[in-house]
């Protein structure tokens, strides 16, 4: 079958591949352009696989709403420039928009679910597609949905999609001063880096493993070592204190405060007084791009110079 100029330019318009890469899967073939697709995506995925060993680190958090569900992903790209690059940014909009509706308990089935931007291929095909269009290795590192079953939802993305957050509410009310407030919380989250909501939250092993830390740092100080073990418990208490009081959300201080002294706590329930409502908040949730990944250290002038051959 004779390969026109006009097929080449639909298969190239349906993948986003080169000219010749196109021209080349519809001669291998005969000219069946679904055919040529799959042809494509194979080679893409093969393209894909070369680059999978390249450290992604750099990428965008993305968040999306359906009704009272919200979820925040990250993807990740090799550099900056391709996280600023339009369409790598429409496809983490639709990864999260995937997300929103998802029920995946996991990136695997995540991956494995049908692409909802084109039911004809899986979440996993059309990221090798991109990464095949790209070229660059990309990856959706995680993701998560929150569903508020006694409240709402309110999300927040800082920084152009550095680091997506959300907060899930418990309330009878749900307004616009009850999700100015909520928004007030998500951009406390995204600032102060809590992780978790309250004291009541934190689980018994990371207290143990604190404590513990807490003790080895006392008993290598000579000057302290020396004193009762009563004084060096409430030692170990009140440094456990200090610390959860910057980790925990609603001991932290307000960024907002105007006195510089209101806890999250206070405000949430000064805002609950001023609105009438059985107003707490319950989940939240924050992603940071690139967060305990490693960057590679790119050398410019060493890149340059193993492509001259020098």
């Amino acid at each position: 079958m004779a390969i026109t100029a006009s097929m080449v330019k639909e298969l190239r318009e349906m993948t986003g591949a080169g000219m010749m890469d196109c021209k080349k899967a519809l001669n291998e073939t005969n000219g069946d352009m679904d055919a040529a697709v799959e042809f494509l995506r194979k080679n893409g995925q093969a393209k894909a696989e070369k680059k999978a060993g390249r450290i992604a680190a750099e990428g965008l958090c993305r968040v999306a709403v359906d009704g009272n569900a919200a979820a925040v992903v990250e993807v990740n790209s090799e550099t900056d420039f391709v996280a600023k690059n339009a369409e790598f940014q429409e496809f983490v909009e639709n990864v999260a928009s995937q997300a929103v509706k998802s029920d995946a308990a996991d990136v695997d089935a995540f991956l494995a679910e049908a692409w909802i931007a084109d039911g004809s291929m899986t979440v996993k095909d059309a990221l090798i597609a991109k990464v095949a269009k790209i070229g660059e290795n990309l990856s959706i590192r995680r993701f998560k949905k929150v569903v508020a079953t006694e409240g709402c939802v309110v999300t927040y993305v800082h920084g152009g999609g550095r680091i997506g957050v959300i907060v899930e509410a418990k309330t009878d009310v749900v307004n616009d001063a009850v999700k100015a407030a909520m928004s007030n919380v998500a951009m406390q989250v995204a600032a102060l880096s809590p992780k978790y909501v309250s004291d009541a939250d934190v689980d018994a092993e990371f207290l143990a493993h604190e404590k513990e830390i807490i003790l080895a740092q006392i008993m290598n100080d000579p000057k302290e070592s020396s004193k009762p073990q009563k004084v060096i418990d409430g030692m170990v208490a009140g440094r456990l204190k200090k610390e959860l009081k910057e980790i925990c959300l609603m001991d932290q201080i307000y960024v907002k405060a105007e006195d510089g002294k209101q806890t999250v706590a206070q405000y949430v329930a000064q805002v609950a007084k001023e609105t009438g409502a059985a107003f707490s908040i319950k989940s939240i949730v924050r992603f940071e791009t690139g967060e305990g990944l490693e960057k590679k250290e790119e050398n410019f002038a060493e890149e340059v110079a193993k492509q001259m051959g020098l």
